[in-house]
């Protein structure tokens, strides 16, 4: 790995990376963290994050936004829509109007 334009660091659960971003996320506790399974594991780590962060983490609480609101979220990108309306429709929900 060209580690030439990156910073190491240490994650404060002591792993060890390197980063060329100023994005503080350790990309192994990231790994550790995804979901094995529900409408959080079909998501990125970014898109994942935003809804964590919202306190979102059942399709009963995403339906309470609207699609705008979601895509307001920092690291919330459209891509991750169409996984999240299914995820709904799959238990008869939908984004707030």
């Amino acid at each position: 790995m060209d580690t030439s334009n990156k910073d190491l660091r240490t994650c404060s659960q002591g792993h060890k990376y390197y980063k060329s971003s100023d994005c503080p996320t350790c990309p192994i506790c990231e790994q550790n963290s995804k979901p094995a399974d529900g409408f959080l594991s079909m998501l990125s780590g970014p898109a994942r994050r935003a809804l964590e962060h919202h306190g979102i983490n059942s399709l009963q609480i995403l339906s309470t936004y609207s699609e705008k609101e979601i895509l307001k979220f920092h690291g919330m990108g459209p891509a991750s829509l169409p996984k999240l309306r299914t995820a709904l429709q799959e238990i008869g929900l939908t984004f707030k109007e």
